[in-house]
């Protein structure tokens, strides 16, 4: 989630002797509950970070560290979009470098919007994010006008939405176009993931 250009200048983050060094996903958590007030910037980090977390481990075979890597990689991106507007996202990236985390992890993080920050994604984990990031947001806002929320949506119905500018105006259409062309997956494959993964994240 961006709104403005915040380029931060560099592509190398943390250090590399702090690789596979993370954090407890209650202390991530708990770093939220201290930076963000609104529930539902809360919710949307928490939605990103069980997709995260999920397709790390169903589609990349990956370990509990490494899922917890992506987990939490979903749950800080925007941790700073509320508080600091204007640093998004350099103040979590100096946190997270001050607390000497896996630097795979802090650049996930800066690479989650390459038109904004200036870092294009190169590994999975970095493209997954950018993937996932509006999308997630994209769509709850469906779920939020249904009667029914997540309930019977379909693939069919957010693709639909998608094509309509008007619906979700502030969800770039360009970023999840740009983010699909560096996967080898389809979007709908990506929707349906998505639907199943964070329908019942509260």
């Amino acid at each position: 989630m961006s709104t403005s250009i915040h380029s931060l200048g560099r592509n190398n983050f943390g250090d590399a002797g702090n690789a596979g060094r993370l954090m407890p996903i209650e202390d991530a958590q708990a770093l939220l509950q201290e930076w963000v007030t609104n529930d539902r910037l809360r919710l949307h980090m928490r939605q990103v970070a069980a997709v995260m977390r999920a397709w790390s481990r169903e589609k990349e075979g990956a370990d509990e560290n490494t899922q917890l890597k992506w987990e939490l990689a979903g749950l800080l991106h925007d941790a700073d979009w509320e508080k600091y507007p204007d640093q998004h996202c350099r103040i979590i990236i100096e946190k997270l470098e001050e607390m000497n985390l896996d630097p795979e992890l802090i650049r996930c993080i800066a690479s989650h919007g390459p038109k904004y920050f200036g870092v294009e994604p190169a590994s999975k984990m970095d493209k997954m994010i950018y993937v996932f990031d509006e999308l997630s947001g994209f769509i709850h806002a469906a779920a939020l006008i249904r009667p029914t929320g997540y309930e019977g949506m379909d693939v069919k119905s957010i693709l639909k939405k998608l094509k309509t500018v008007s619906f979700a105006a502030q969800v770039s259409r360009e970023d999840i176009t740009d983010a699909l062309s560096r996967i080898n997956h389809p979007l709908e494959e990506i929707i349906l993931f998505i639907i199943e993964k964070q329908k019942n994240v509260r």
